[in-house]
């Protein structure tokens, strides 16, 4: 059942090493990011899920701001909303 939350929730497909040591170690980083995730949701009261959040800050790495205003940038261009230079089809 672990395993099965482990491929799910925390994306873990297969383990990049044989070892017992290799397998714990990426285990227990994979467990850390997504506590940290998840505080970081509850820090900033997010609707979102954990998921999508991590993809957030995966495709931002590298920006040199921090993560309120990641959080607000995010918010502010939601690909969601609608376009006003949109036009109607129909």
């Amino acid at each position: 059942m672990f395993f099965k939350w482990l491929k799910q929730n925390l994306a873990v497909k297969h383990f990049f090493g044989n070892s017992i040591n290799a397998v714990k170690a990426q285990i227990w980083t994979a467990v850390c990011t997504y506590l940290l995730v998840l505080i970081a949701i509850r820090h900033h009261r997010l609707p979102v899920s954990p998921q999508i959040f991590l993809h957030l800050v995966e495709t931002n790495i590298f920006e040199k701001i921090t993560l309120d205003q990641l959080v607000a940038n995010a918010i502010l261009h939601d690909p969601e909303a609608p376009d006003s230079n949109q036009l109607i089809l129909f």
